[in-house]
């Protein structure tokens, strides 16, 4: 959903003071789906995980974590299979070469997880499930194929958002989550980057990580001081 426009009467929304692009986000009916996961291990990473009866999740509960979105037409513009490092400047789709300019994003590469274009492919798709954090933004443009990303909500339960083509999803920095592909084996992504790219995953438990502390301080402290 768009930010509402302020005016000299309206105090200015959590979202309005978060958004940092002139690019308004997508509608909420453009969103991808997402939902609740059942508690306890996840047996199969790849399949949907959904609980019984599902229980979806919010667009207004993904942006109160600090998911950002917006959609876009990946399949209107050509970009290589793998190409590491990809210069954001190179961006032929307005849309995507605006946000990259608003954000700030300098550095990009693409990559494609797939057994035959991904090297110990097995061992990274289950390595990219391992929870974790990052020092910085992680922004993700999906190109093709499709998968999933799950994120943390306020009471420390799994959401699960399936991503496809078209999709530019960031999640702020902090924040516990964790990647897989989907049963198709397969997403073509472009990542992009402030500055240097941080590779860096930092698993949990990292509670006393700067990051973390500054996640929680802008995300999380208002509702521990709602439950006490």
């Amino acid at each position: 959903m768009a930010a509402e426009k302020q005016t000299d009467e309206t105090a200015p929304s959590p979202t309005t003071k978060k958004q940092k692009t002139m690019v308004e986000q997508a509608p909420d009916s453009e969103w991808p789906a997402a939902w609740l996961m059942p508690d306890g291990d996840c047996e199969n990473q790849k399949a949907k995980n959904m609980r019984e009866p599902n229980v979806p999740v919010t667009v207004a509960e993904l942006k109160d974590i600090g998911i950002c979105y917006w959609k876009l037409d990946a399949s209107a513009y050509e970009y290589p299979v793998i190409s590491v490092p990809w210069d954001p400047k190179d961006a032929v789709d307005p849309i995507l070469s605006q946000i990259r300019d608003d954000r700030g994003y300098s550095y990009a590469d693409i990559i494609t997880v797939h057994p035959d274009k991904l090297p110990s492919y097995d061992d990274k798709v289950k390595a990219f499930f391992e929870e974790h954090i990052h020092d910085a933004e992680e922004i993700r443009y999906i190109l093709g194929g499709s998968g999933f990303f799950d994120v943390r909500n306020k009471k420390d339960e799994w959401v699960r958002i399936h991503i496809k083509a078209g999709d530019l999803m960031t999640l702020p920095e902090g924040i516990y989550h964790r990647f897989t592909v989907d049963e198709d084996d397969c997403i073509h992504a472009m990542r992009l980057f402030v500055g240097q790219p941080v590779w860096t995953p930092f698993n949990r438990p990292c509670e006393e990580h700067d990051s973390r502390k500054k996640y929680v301080k802008e995300f999380l402290e208002e509702e521990k001081k709602t439950e006490e």
